[in-house]
């Protein structure tokens, strides 16, 4: 698999399409603001992303959200067969506009989509065997980390799917962590592993300007209504 990692869903329009509305939203916030969204794209990645088989507390749900955005992850798959994915918006305090969330509401279709897009399907379980982050292997291709469900882990689809699994080494009597936080520790490892590796783990140019117009949209007041007047 080629070590590239970043596939857009769709086509996207051309640059100048967005060049031109980011330069005229731009007059509508500050230079220090429109510096820091340029300088969070360029610590974004595709190359890695999660997906959670349903998740039905909102503080994990919430949790996870955060987890993606503090990594640089830019996209959150779901799988919603049993229940909704639904984040405290009081705990998740709008990391979620900078997420790009693709939601199933089937395991099969969510590991489907994932394997179009390139990505080898790699199951967080505790059992005995697993590989840890820190041996896990990052060059292979681009990786989705599943995570399941709370009580129940990752369900008997995503082992059968599963080109690796991925544990947390632990020495207790507990058997297994909290979902969020085995969430952070993995994908803590996981990034930073990545970003200091000769990977080609950064978005392309075209999906920095689609996210950068998005993030613009969202960072301006009124953005909508300002846009249709520029485009009139």
């Amino acid at each position: 698999m080629k070590n590239t990692g970043n596939r857009p869903d769709r086509e996207l329009p051309d640059a100048a399409y967005f060049e031109k509305r980011i330069e005229f939203l731009s007059q509508f916030t500050t230079e220090a603001r429109t510096a820091r969204l340029r300088n969070v794209l360029r610590q974004r990645t595709r190359y890695m992303t999660i997906c959670l088989e349903n998740i039905y507390h909102p503080q994990n749900a919430s949790a996870l959200v955060r987890h993606c955005d503090a990594f640089g992850i830019q996209d959150l798959h779901t799988v919603e067969e049993i229940c909704r994915f639904r984040p405290n918006t009081n705990i998740v305090k709008g990391t979620d506009k900078w997420v790009t969330f693709h939601r199933s509401f089937r395991t099969e279709d969510a590991l489907a989509g994932l394997r179009r897009r390139g990505y080898r399907i790699i199951a967080t379980i505790p059992n005995e065997g697993d590989c840890p982050p820190e041996e896990f292997d990052v060059h292979a291709g681009p990786f989705a980390v599943v995570f399941g469900t709370e009580h129940e882990g990752v369900s008997e689809k995503v082992k059968e799917e599963a080109d690796g699994f991925i544990r947390i080494p632990m020495w207790g009597f507990v058997e297994s962590l909290n979902v969020s936080a085995c969430a952070a520790i993995i994908l803590y490892n996981l990034s930073k592993r990545l970003r200091e590796s000769d990977i080609g783990w950064g978005l392309s140019e075209d999906e920095k300007r689609e996210l950068m117009f998005d993030w613009m949209m969202s960072s301006v007041k009124n953005a909508e209504t300002l846009l249709t007047k520029f485009e009139e």
